[in-house]
C-alpha cells in the first residue's frame, strides 16, 4: 500500500509567517482559503485578494494576499509555532484566543436516510484513503444526502478547513446540506462548521464534551456514531427528521 504525503506547509500573510501545519500537499488554496476564515482571520473570500505558493526543500510556503484589517489581526494573534498533524489550536498564544467570536448556526433539519446515506457514500468519495489508509475526509453533502464536494488530508482539521474553503469560493448555500466527517467531533471541528455557516455536523465517532457544550450554545445540530443504520444526537436533536422504517437511532439528551 503506497504512503500518505505530510509536508509542512507555512501560511504566511502579507509577508507575515502565521502558521506552519502538516498536511497533504493537495488542494492547498481550498487549505489556506479556509484556514483563514474559520481561524476569524477574514470574514469573507472578498478579503482574500491573491494566494500562491511555492514548493520549498523544507516544504510548501503558501502566502496569501488579504485586506489591510484582516492584517491587523494577524499581527494581534501572530502564530510562529510549528502545529502537530492538523493542530487545530497550534500557536494560539493566549487562552482568549482558543474561543473564537462565533456565529449561530441556521436551523437546519436533517432527515436520518440522507444522513445515512452521506455516510456510505462517502466510504466510495476516498481516493486517498483507499490507496494509502492514512488520511480522514470531510464532505458536503445535500439535503438529499448527495455528496456534493469532499476533500482529504492526513488531518481531520486540515480536510475541514480545504472542505470549507472549497465551498466558500463556489458561494454555496449552506442552509441546504449538511458536512460529514471520518473522525471525531472535537471542539475545533465544531468551532470550525460554525465558522464556515453550516447548520449540521454529522460524525463517525463521538464528539467531546466541550464540542457538545459548544454545538448546544450556537444551535448546530451534532450527531455522532453515523454508521449503518445507527446514530447518536448530541445537541439540537429536535431538527431530525425520522424515517419511521429505522428507529435504531441511540439519543443523548441535550
Amino acid at each position: 500500500m503506497a504512503l500518505a504525503e505530510e509536508v509542512p506547509v507555512a501560511l504566511v500573510f502579507n509577508g507575515i509567517s502565521h502558521a506552519v501545519m502538516m498536511a497533504s500537499p493537495a488542494d492547498l488554496e481550498d487549505f489556506a482559503l479556509g484556514f483563514a476564515l474559520t481561524e476569524g482571520l477574514i470574514d469573507s473570500p472578498s478579503q482574500l485578494y491573491g494566494i500562491e505558493h511555492d514548493v520549498l526543500a523544507q516544504g510548501i510556503e503558501v502566502r496569501l494576499e488579504v485586506a489591510a484589517h484582516a492584517e491587523h489581526r494577524l499581527k494581534e494573534r501572530r502564530r510562529t509555532m510549528a502545529g502537530r498533524t492538523g493542530c487545530g489550536l497550534c500557536g494560539a498564544d493566549s487562552l482568549g484566543q482558543v474561543r473564537l467570536s462565533l456565529p449561530q448556526a441556521p436551523s437546519v433539519g436533517l432527515a436520518t436516510e440522507a444522513m445515512f446515506k452521506a455516510h456510505a457514500l462517502l466510504r466510495h468519495h476516498q481516493p486517498e484513503k483507499q490507496r494509502t489508509g492514512a488520511t480522514h475526509a470531510a464532505a458536503w453533502a445535500n439535503l438529499e444526502g448527495d455528496i456534493v464536494c469532499v476533500r482529504e488530508d492526513v488531518g481531520r482539521h486540515n480536510a475541514l478547513d480545504k472542505l470549507i474553503g472549497a465551498l466558500r469560493k463556489s458561494t454555496q448555500d449552506m442552509t441546504q446540506g449538511f458536512v460529514c466527517i471520518t473522525s471525531r467531533a472535537s471542539f475545533e471541528m465544531v468551532q470550525k462548521t460554525l465558522q464556515s455557516g453550516a447548520g449540521v455536523l454529522t460524525a463517525v465517532s463521538a464528539p467531546t464534551a466541550l464540542a457538545v457544550e459548544l454545538a448546544q450554545d450556537h444551535n448546530l445540530l451534532l450527531t455522532g456514531m453515523v454508521r449503518g443504520d445507527g446514530f447518536s444526537t448530541y445537541s439540537h436533536g429536535h431538527r431530525i427528521q425520522h424515517n419511521p422504517l429505522t428507529q435504531q437511532e441511540a439519543h443523548h439528551g441535550h
